[in-house]
Order: structure tokens, then C-alpha cells, then sequence
């Protein structure tokens, strides 16, 4: 990190392309400046292919999934988690290749994810548990593509068998006589969580830079939650993660957390989920990941709630 001629902190922010509704946060404090409004350049550089987004000492703080911070942790990283900005709960329809008609036909198929262990990954083998499949058993292979671009290019040129897409690709896809093998959940079944994360000696040093980002990110969710912004919202959607339909943008948007406080009950869930291919995830301590007192600062001293008021 170091001062730009403006005389602000500038920073760099790994994310995942297109990986979920927290990326429109990003996107909407670029768009309306609300990190220049506090003092700081943030410079985000994306993580691309089927690759885990990994912070370092030249990109110390990430805006990725929760499941990414978990991989990264049981590999050696030492992260902290400074707040969970959304919860992705199990959504998307889970589309097969022409000649594929039934669950059933899955069995020793080829499925797109972005990345083993992530958070796609955990909404895939999800949708094959509501199908009554699992991935060993069934002799599924989940196969790491890339972004849901890539899924998506992937699925079309028939070198994966299978994918979970978003509602209006599948709809797409479903008129050209790809099969729509499952589109209905029960609800609230949570996948995963996306999370601010930082390493612990560039907090050590620069507690008021992360305080303003995480400020930031709120304030970029007050405004995607306010009514009024519907248009730059949806424009920030379709910059962010390719999605121009606003009930699917509306889906999304139900996903922010207003007082994105670390959340370790979903964490948890996580961690059992990605257990059962990586076993070292399951010995990482969670509790010790969690670092709120940037949230509980800025709730405590009625910062969020005057931003919410507005």
C-alpha cells in the first residue's frame, strides 16, 4: 500500500469475477466514488480461471467467497474475516447437455464448477443432493472451468455434461433443447457467504484503511438497497455479473446483509460441506478468523444506522 498523488491510501482488492451479489457492492462504490469519499484509492484486481483468489503482500485485502477464505486458511494463509456482505442461499437451475432428460443420467457425467471447494462448487453438489445424488456415489465428476462465462462456453461447446446456471441462461439454453434437470428449491438453503477478508499484519498497520473500506462497502449497500437507484443498481448488475433481469437482480439484492457483521454459523456450514473433499478445511479453528470490531465500531457509534437513515 502507499499514498497516490490525490493523497489518498491506495490499496489492492483481489476478487473472483462474477462469483456473486457482494461483487455489485464493488462495482457501485467505483461507479459512486464512495471509496475516494473516504480517503482511499482501492485498485481491484480480478482473480480469473478456475483459480482460488489468494491474497499476498501486494494484494492484502479480498472481496471473495467464503469458501475461498477457507481453502486459502487450510493451505497456510493467515486471513481475517472482517465482514460477511452477503448470504447466497442455494438458487440458479441445474442444466444438462441435449440427450440428457433425467437426474439419473448424471451418473458418470461431467459437471462445470469454477473452482473445487468454492463456493459454485458447494451450490453444485447442493442442487445433486435436492436430485438425490452425490458426486462419489454416483461417480460425478465436477470439473473446474473458470467463471460462469466460461461454465456457460463450456456447457454450450459439450466439453462438461452439466452446470448450474443462472435462471435466465438456463431459459436460454432450455430453447435450443438443453435440459433443465432441476429449477426449484425449498428455501433458505444456504451455500455460501461473501466476505471481506484482510491479512491480520496489514490490518496491524492500517486499521483506519479497513475501516473505510468496510464503511464503503456499506454505504454501496444502502444505496443498492435504496429504491430510488433501481437503474444504477441494475446497471452495476450487469457490469458486475452479467445479469440484466431485474427479478434475478431483485433475487440478489436479497441477499445483503444491512449490518454485515462476520458470520461464523454459516462458516460452519461451509466448512462441512467443503470437509468432505478437503478434510483440512475441517481443522481450521473458525473463531479465530473473525475479526468484528470494524462492524461493531461502526454500528455501536451509529455510523451504519445514519447511513441507513439517509
Amino acid at each position: 500500500m502507499h499514498e497516490a498523488a490525490t493523497g489518498r491510501k491506495q490499496v489492492s482488492l483481489m476478487f473472483a469475477e462474477a462469483t456473486g451479489s457482494f461483487l455489485v457492492l464493488l462495482e457501485i462504490a467505483r461507479e459512486q466514488a464512495l471509496f475516494e469519499k473516504f480517503g482511499i484509492d482501492v485498485r481491484p484486481v480480478p482473480a480469473s480461471g478456475a483459480t482460488v483468489p489468494r491474497l499476498s503482500e501486494e494484494v492484502p485485502l479480498g472481496l471473495i467467497g467464503g469458501p475461498a477464505a477457507l481453502l486459502q486458511v487450510a493451505d497456510g494463509a493467515d486471513l481475517r474475516l472482517i465482514a460477511t456482505l452477503s448470504t447466497t442461499n442455494l438458487s440458479g437451475h441445474l442444466v444438462a447437455r441435449p440427450g440428457i432428460k433425467t437426474a439419473q443420467d448424471l451418473r458418470g457425467k461431467r459437471l462445470g464448477v469454477r473452482v473445487i471447494g468454492a463456493g459454485i462448487w458447494i451450490s453444485t453438489v447442493l442442487a445433486l443432493e435436492q436430485l438425490g445424488l452425490d458426486p462419489k456415489r454416483d461417480d460425478i465428476t465436477l470439473v473446474p472451468v473458470g467463471s460462469p462465462a466460461q461454465i456457460l462456453r463450456a456447457l454450450e461447446a459439450g466439453e462438461i455434461d452439466g452446470a448450474l446456471t443462472a435462471a435466465a441462461q438456463s431459459r436460454e439454453l432450455e430453447s435450443r433443447g438443453f435440459s433443465v434437470l432441476l429449477r426449484d428449491y425449498p428455501a433458505d438453503i444456504t451455500s455460501y457467504d461473501g466476505v471481506l477478508v484482510a491479512r491480520p499484519e496489514f490490518i496491524a498497520t492500517n486499521a483506519d484503511l479497513i475501516e473505510s473500506v468496510t464503511i464503503a462497502l456499506i454505504e454501496a449497500l444502502a444505496f443498492a438497497l435504496a429504491e430510488q437507484n433501481r437503474l444504477e443498481v441494475l446497471r452495476a448488475f450487469k457490469t458486475a455479473l452479467n445479469i440484466t433481469d431485474a427479478a434475478t437482480a431483485s433475487q440478489n439484492l436479497r441477499e445483503l446483509r444491512q449490518k454485515p457483521y462476520p458470520r461464523l454459523d454459516t462458516l460452519k456450514r461451509m466448512q462441512q460441506i467443503i470437509g468432505t473433499h478437503d478434510r483440512r478445511v475441517l481443522e481450521v479453528a473458525l473463531e479465530r478468523l473473525i475479526d468484528d470490531r470494524f462492524v461493531r465500531r461502526l454500528d455501536e457509534n451509529g455510523a451504519i444506522g445514519r447511513i441507513y437513515g439517509r
